[in-house]
């Protein structure tokens, strides 16, 4: 692939800017705070939340009574009915008031399972929206991990080039006195062009990673951004929990457990809510009213009279019994309970979600402890046998190739411990994640 210079200068320009002292350093828990605090994903849960309390409180006012007024105005032409309580053919007109009011006294438990039924259901919010804020949190923590690793390639990259550099410097020297060819030092120039070109491509890997993770922080741009590189703790052999066990102390707060086990109470709710419909139904309603009427052609008492004289008031209760409704309560049940059983098994299905999550993390850990090992004694193996091969270069024991091939294994040696580091300390971080602790390194 061609890489244009004037790409390749704009991007080590940019992140050089990156890097500049002046810049704010943002850790992983400034990181993982912002994202929370800014990610559109968590508002709309946010939002699903404030819409579950007002829900909650639709459900409870329901055991108030309610209240209404009303006013008519009616105009009649042709036969109506006079003061005397006769017909004749004359225009008539009233208006009436009335102001009522009704409370349910027994609506077979309906009320109360439905305010229990919304209650779950913020619950269950609030259990989504943590979810969701643990899911960012892993995004944001692989994100920056992927930066610090990057990060370190291209301080080995550039590495490469300064011995690269040193060597070409040093073949000059020695063609200036005749000891060294100028193929040699050809060949060591077109090493140190791809040395500087394989910088460039890990510098541009770098500036992309933080691209991403002010992505996921919703920074307006990534100008400015950059990391800290944090402390590597002095790596001991700790003895890990068995996935059985960070299972068992997962089950007790993980959100997404709490959630499933809300929904499965509320599918519990739901098939006492569709009995509700078994019961008889108790309303106690109460209100009062007066009316003006005045036919054309007969004399009427003032309106104020009249109001005052057909003033009335009433009150009743309604009893209202079920006997048949053609087995839809009947149904309604059953289509609860097969409800309730899929939730079961969603939960079932959520519970063995995350034993298989904790199981990949468990043993991801285990691999990366033991790639870890292997990776510090490579290392130290191909920086003594580098040590030697620059000896015998420069002595004029060994060619360029071989001192090529053994500067290669040197440099990969050191960027594969630098991955099995970050990733050693990812995976302790998830493990310790799982089992409840701040995401943090």
């Amino acid at each position: 692939m061609i890489i244009h210079r004037s790409v390749c200068c704009g991007l080590t320009a940019t992140l050089i800017a990156l890097s500049a002292p002046a810049q704010q350093l943002w850790t992983l828990p400034q990181c993982i705070g912002h994202a929370v605090s800014h990610n559109l994903s968590i508002k709309q849960y946010e939002s699903q939340l404030h819409k579950q309390e007002v829900q909650l409180s639709t459900a409870k006012n329901q055991q108030l009574p309610d209240l209404s007024a009303s006013a008519s105005q009616n105009f009649s032409f042709g036969r109506g009915l006079t003061a005397e309580n006769t017909y004749t053919n004359k225009n008539t007109s009233s208006t009436s008031f009335s102001i009522g009011s009704s409370l349910p006294l027994f609506t077979g438990f309906r009320i109360t399972n439905n305010i229990k039924i919304a209650q779950l259901n913020l619950e269950a919010a609030t259990a989504d929206l943590e979810k969701a804020k643990n899911d960012i949190r892993i995004q944001v923590a692989q994100a920056y991990v992927q930066i610090l690793y990057n990060m370190e390639i291209s301080d080995v990259a550039h590495r490469q080039i300064a011995i690269d550099s040193a060597q070409v410097a040093r073949l000059q020297a020695l063609l200036s006195v005749g000891r060294a060819s100028e193929a040699q030092l050809s060949q060591q120039q077109s090493t140190l062009a791809q040395s500087r070109l394989t910088a460039t491509q890990a510098d541009n890997n770098t500036q992309l990673s933080l691209l991403t993770l002010s992505q996921l922080l919703e920074l307006d741009t990534p100008e400015g951004f950059t990391i800290q590189r944090p402390t590597l703790p002095v790596r001991s052999q700790q003895l890990l929990p068995t996935p059985d066990a960070i299972f068992a102390e997962a089950l007790a707060f993980r959100p997404e457990i709490e959630a499933g086990n809300l929904r499965l109470k509320m599918a519990d709710r739901n098939i006492s809510l569709a009995q509700a419909d078994y019961y008889p139904q108790l309303s106690l309603s109460a209100g009062m009213g007066s009316n003006y009427y005045k036919t054309s052609g007969f004399a009427a008492d003032a309106f104020s009279t009249q109001l005052k004289n057909n003033f009335s008031q009433y009150i009743g209760l309604s009893l209202s019994i079920p006997i048949f409704n053609r087995y839809q309560t009947r149904n309604s049940v059953r289509s609860a309970r097969i409800d309730y059983q899929n939730q079961q098994l969603a939960l079932d299905n959520t519970r063995k979600q995350l034993y298989k999550e904790i199981q990949q993390a468990y043993y991801n850990t285990v691999a990366a402890q033991e790639k870890l090992n292997s990776c510090e004694q490579a290392k130290t193996s191909a920086a003594d046998a580098f040590k030697l091969m620059k000896a015998k270069y420069e002595q004029g024991k060994a060619n360029i190739t071989e001192f090529n091939e053994s500067k290669n294994n040197y440099l990969k040696s050191e960027s594969d411990l630098t991955q099995a580091r970050y990733e050693y300390l990812y995976q302790t971080a998830l493990i310790q994640f799982y089992r409840g602790q701040e995401l943090k390194f």
